[in-house]
């Protein structure tokens, strides 16, 4: 038995902290929820929490969130390919964009489908992932301009996923920049600019985030409570919405090294190993949870003392210490986990699904109910 709980009283907490920051600050911003990879369960929590747009780069998500709530608006953050384009507008309020080859034919579906697609256009500012490049913006809008069914509502820009690249006041102004001198030579309004996600919110403290910048897009700073620009933690905010449970299978006393000639394991490795340990054992125990649905460098076991030694494909060793909660076969352990291992987590079948509505304080980072200030 291994599950993923998503805890949803914790989770409508962040939600609070972060809508009354951005209000306070006269921001709108719209959830990713591509984390939660379409599960309808955990989708539906969220669905109840918020009435934002929901962003995600995966149109089957999208299609499942328009059969939870079809009036809900959609946002598809990734350009789209080519062959997606007719269930781009029928799923997708609105949609990222760089290829004025992809604008022409989402136009044709749009008019077929007889909608107004709203299309946000990604600017390059450093990053290296999707973006056009400044000096081909102002003669691409022109272009999309043209494109019947179409609307242009923002222009936007991606940061810190790919190269790490930070976003700096600096980067926004300029961003801004780009959206007026657009506004000027085509005598057309851009309501928004969606500069900013989760890696962003820091700046809004330190007031580096220009007037213009008017649109956030969030995902893990919400589902986390994280503090994406310095790798830590934002105050009065949950970092354990998700937990991760698994059953220990085994449990027994064994050498702390292993005997016998070493190859290579499953992941191409050849584990070395302390000449100290040798004559060692320790109070070893398997969990049934392995490689194909976590990896184990993303998560930490909530009772001190316990060890992660490593996994295989649907195995996970762990060296229990002192065992000082006397865990036996058949026990569970919980573990924390980081964006990538619910990411990953949530993406297997092989992992359950369960949502908790009970309420503590463990996970808050300073054990009050407060807002950002």
């Amino acid at each position: 038995m291994s599950y993923i709980t998503l805890h949803s009283t914790k989770l409508r907490h962040n939600y609070k902290v972060l809508d009354q920051l951005f209000k306070e600050n006269k921001i709108e911003w719209a959830i990713v929820a591509k984390l939660l990879c379409g599960n309808t369960k955990f989708l539906q929590v969220l669905l109840d929490i918020t009435d934002k747009e929901i962003c995600d780069s995966r149109l089957s998500n999208l299609k499942t969130i328009k059969k939870l709530s079809p009036d809900k608006q959609t946002i598809y953050i990734k350009p789209p390919a080519k062959r997606l384009a007719k269930s781009i507008v029928k799923f997708a309020d609105v949609s990222f964009n760089t290829e004025l080859g992809t604008l022409e034919l989402l136009s044709e579906e749009a008019v077929k489908q007889d909608k107004i697609h709203r299309v946000v256009l990604m600017v390059e500012m450093g990053e290296l992932r999707e973006g056009i490049m400044a000096r081909n913006l102002m003669s691409f809008y022109d272009e999309v301009l043209q494109l019947p069914n179409i609307e242009v509502v923002g222009l936007g820009t991606n940061l810190n996923c790919l190269n790490g690249i930070l976003p700096d006041e600096k980067k926004l102004i300029k961003l801004n920049r780009f959206k007026e001198i657009v506004e000027e030579n085509s005598g057309e309004k851009i309501p928004y600019i969606s500069g900013g996600s989760s890696v962003t919110i820091p700046l809004i403290f330190k007031n580096e985030v220009p007037l213009g910048i008017n649109h956030f897009r969030v995902g893990e700073t919400l589902f986390f409570g994280t503090n994406v620009y310095k790798d830590s933690v934002m105050a009065g905010m949950y970092q354990d919405v998700f937990t991760l449970t698994a059953e220990i299978i085994e449990m027994q006393e064994k050498p702390t090294i292993p005997s016998g000639n070493a190859g290579t394991n499953l992941t191409g490795e050849t584990p070395t190993f302390s000449e100290e340990e040798k004559g060692k054992s320790s109070l070893r125990a398997i969990v049934d949870i392995g490689l194909l649905d976590i990896d184990h460098k993303d998560i930490m076991a909530l009772i001190p003392g316990i060890e992660i030694i490593g996994a295989s494909s649907d195995m996970l060793i762990l060296d229990l210490g002192e065992n000082s909660e006397n865990l036996e076969v058949g026990d569970t352990i919980n573990f924390s986990m980081n964006y990538m291992a619910v990411l990953r987590a949530m993406n297997s079948d092989y992992v359950d699904k369960k949502v908790d509505t009970d309420i503590t304080t463990s996970g808050l980072s300073n054990d009050e109910f407060v807002c950002l200030n």
